[in-house]
This record gives structure tokens, sequence and C-alpha cells, in this order.
């Protein structure tokens, strides 16, 4: 069986790899660099599933594979504040798409607004944290220095895997 993984980041390939493994033993996975066409920084749940959607068909059509991978890590505001988390979509060789998102960790205040202003997460943690080599985006992320690495960044989306699985491991229920 071949999966293509449509990023490039070692904590989310990480994550989709473990997950994968434990659903499906007889695995190649190949990774793609693919674009979201959503912007650098979705702030909804509807952008950000839109976006891994995206890449996920990306990533199948680029791995000529069984299985598209799609990861999207997003902001999302509520009335008591700005939440992160991430969304994966896993689109199969007919069409059929499995969806899954994290759990959410609270985003601080003067990062909220900073996001809103119009700047992307990433790059804010990057500065603050001095991380001149962009090495927390593809280790503990943005979730393990919010959470004391309590809720990393490969958790997340391992999570997400988990959840975007249900539609191909239980399909009696999606039918």
């Amino acid at each position: 069986m071949k999966v293509a993984i449509g990023t490039e980041n070692k904590a989310k390939i990480k994550a989709v790899e473990s997950i994968i493994k434990e659903v499906w033993k007889d695995v190649e996975f190949s990774y793609h660099k693919t674009n979201s066409l959503v912007k650098d920084q979705p702030l909804s749940d509807e952008e950000a599933i839109k976006g891994a959607i995206n890449r996920a068909k990306e990533a199948i059509n680029k791995g000529d594979a069984d299985y598209g991978i799609g990861l999207e890590g997003t902001v999302n505001t509520n009335n008591y504040g700005m939440f992160l988390h991430g969304w994966v979509t896993i689109v199969d060789k007919y069409g059929n798409i499995g969806f899954g998102q994290s759990a959410s960790v609270h985003i601080p205040k003067t990062i909220e607004q900073r996001i809103k202003k119009g700047e992307e997460l990433g790059p804010i943690i990057q500065e603050l944290m001095n991380d001149e080599k962009n090495s927390i985006r593809h280790n503990e992320g943005t979730n393990g220095i919010l959470t004391g690495g309590l809720y990393t960044r490969v958790k997340e989306f391992e999570d997400a895997t988990r959840c975007a699985l249900s539609r191909f491991v239980a399909p009696e229920w999606y039918s």
C-alpha cells in the first residue's frame, strides 16, 4: 500500500507514520511538498480543512498512492479566546475523505493580538524563542512550548490522524 504525505515537516511525518503503522503493516510512504491554497495562517476550521484536503489530493496525485494525507494547523477564535489545533484529512484513491482534528491549546493574548494583526503563529514563536534554525516547527511545535512539553506537535497530529482514519477503519459507519 502506498501512502503519500503532503508535507516535508518532520514532526508531522513522524506523527502520521506512527499511527498509520498501527493500522496497516505493509506501507510505503512518500513525502511531498504541497500547496494548501489557503492563507499561510488559517484562521478558521473551515479554512484549515480546505487546506488539508488540497494537500491530501495533491499528495495522492504526486505519489501515485492509495491514500493521500494532508495536514494543516489552524487557530480558531471563540468567546473564550484563540485556540491552536491541527486538522488531518485522508483521501483514498476513490475520493473518500476522512477528517480528524486534534485537541486545542489556548493561545496567550499577546500572541493572539499579533496573529489578528496578520502575523503567522510559527514565525512569532520562532522569534520569541530565538529559534534561528526553525527547529521548533519540526519538533515540539508551538503546542509543546505552550504546554511545557505535555502536548507536542507530534502528539497533536497523531491524535488528528487517528480521528481521520475512522472512515477507513470502520467504513460501515460512513456508507
